[in-house]
């Protein structure tokens, strides 16, 4: 039987080093603090839920429905965000054989368009909200609330829409329009 050499210094296996990415928080907007505290009230809801229910074994009534209309206020409150950095879904596959002036167009007509959805669905908010006479089944609170949060998640939508129609109109650029112009903005996935 022969021994073998220990491998050399050089050969054996490194550590490996990880390297951590900063974080980029240079797109949050003060207007993104509403989303972010509703966030983590929900967050302290469902926490507090699951304690009481599986720890404690006595479950708060209210925690359930709570938890359920302040996920609700987190969909339309980000959805605020998400038009204010134009970030809503796209299909962008078909934009890449249509000339520029047809994308122009396009995203003119996407833009006209949602501003006029957001208005509309704030309209329908608002009379849903004003007819809303039930109170929330585990707490004195009334359900319009909800609906009257929507209808104003609706209008800021509204107005960040429009104010990026105007921008676009102005500028004649956008993400869809010149989408080679805006491809160091966006992050990779991987």
């Amino acid at each position: 039987m022969t021994m073998t050499e220990p491998p050399e210094p050089s050969a054996t296996i490194q550590p490996l080093k990880l390297q951590e990415e900063e974080i980029d928080l240079s797109d949050l907007h003060w207007t993104d603090t509403g989303v972010l505290a509703l966030f983590w009230l929900l967050a302290f809801v469902v926490f507090l839920q699951f304690f009481t229910r599986y720890v404690l074994n006595n479950s708060f009534a209210w925690t359930e429905e709570v938890a359920r209309f302040l996920l609700i206020g987190v969909t339309f409150v980000g959805c605020i965000m998400a038009t204010r950095k134009q970030s809503h879904i796209a299909v962008e596959f078909v934009y890449r054989w249509i000339p520029r002036g047809g994308r122009r167009f396009a995203q003119s007509v996407i833009d006209v368009t949602s501003t006029a959805f957001y208005l509309v669905m704030a309209f329908l908010s608002a009379q849903i909200a004003g007819r809303t006479q039930q109170m929330m089944a585990s707490m004195d609170f009334p359900k319009s609330t909800v609906y009257w949060i929507i209808m104003a998640a609706f209008l800021c939508m509204a107005a960040y829409a429009a104010w990026n129609t105007w921008q676009h109109l102005r500028s004649g650029t956008s993400r869809l329009i010149d989408p080679e112009d805006y491809a160091d903005d966006i992050r990779a996935i991987d």
